[in-house]
């Protein structure tokens, strides 16, 4: 492709992310999603993997290239360009574009090969994609969006275990694998059940973290969540917060403490997220839970 192949462009600047999910700590994880107009950018990812997903609910022509490949089409929402660790991303649009990037720490990808698909990390090699697409990689990436616009109210825990089930869909789809792969079946036993459900209970009042949870049984992020699913029938994230709402109606029902001081007691951090969380679960708010209960 020549340079007459390019798009023509206006000189314009690009703008800050309008939304970004730095501030909040998240672990191997970042998102950022992008309002910009005509322009051009050159991203080079040096430790991480990178995503951008297209929000143009109308489809753009964008010329783009990956190392030495080159690609020009109409991207619209949905479309998926993945540009792995160590590359350059060149980019050019001549029209308002939306996009969402995420950036993966390549160490992660190594950690879940090694765990998840049983594979050396020195023999994955993510691949450069243009113009892909994936409903699962899609859902994800908005269920992470969805958080960051909404003050990551659901916790890091919910973020770590959304990052490892997107880690894997861009291994077993978008990678070259020299090794076969396996998946772990099976079960925790009851001596590590009971283990991990009494860490959860002494730490609820706790920012509970996936690391944490896998690191008292000495198992990976992966391993771990997986294992735990397959023995309890939920995800470790949902466990917690299920569990944080049965303390929280607990106390509703037996102590005068107050809705804020509980929703601190239960993880929560402050009285709306409770309530969130608590008509989700329970259909009502939790003062209406508590004056059914007989407690004024």
């Amino acid at each position: 492709m020549t340079s007459s192949d390019r798009i023509a462009q206006p000189e314009t600047g690009l703008q800050p992310p309008v939304i970004s999910s730095k501030a909040y700590g998240w672990q191997n994880i970042v998102l950022e999603e992008f309002h910009q107009p005509p322009g051009e950018e050159r991203y080079e990812n040096v430790a991480e993997h990178t995503l951008c997903l297209s929000l143009n609910p109308r489809p753009g022509r964008l010329f783009q290239t990956i190392a030495n490949r080159r690609h020009i089409s109409l991207f619209g929402k949905g479309d998926i360009s993945i540009a792995p660790a160590g590359s350059v991303l060149f980019s050019q649009w001549n029209q308002d574009d939306r996009y969402l990037r995420i950036q993966i720490a390549s160490q992660l990808l190594e950690q879940v090969a090694q765990t998840a698909i049983d594979v050396d990390s020195d023999r994955v090699e993510l691949l450069p994609e243009f113009r892909a697409r994936s409903p699962e990689i899609e859902q994800v990436s908005m269920m992470l969006l969805n958080e960051l616009r909404t003050g990551g109210t659901a916790g890091k825990l919910y973020v770590e275990s959304l990052t490892n089930v997107l880690a894997v869909h861009l291994l077993r789809n978008y990678s070259a694998l020299r090794s076969g792969s396996t998946t772990y079946e099976g079960r925790l036993n009851d001596c590590q059940l009971l283990q991990v459900t009494d860490y959860v209970r002494e730490h609820l009042a706790d920012e509970i973290q996936l690391a944490d949870l896998a690191e008292s049984l000495q198992l990976s992020q992966f391993h771990f969540s997986r294992l735990f699913k397959q023995s309890t029938g939920v995800s470790p994230y949902r466990y917690v917060l299920q569990q944080r709402i049965d303390r929280a109606k607990r106390l509703l029902q037996t102590t005068d403490l107050s809705i804020m001081e509980i929703a601190l007691l239960c993880g929560f951090s402050s009285h709306s997220h409770l309530g969130k969380w608590f008509r989700q679960y329970t259909g009502m708010t939790p003062k209406v839970f508590r004056v059914s209960n007989g407690k004024s």
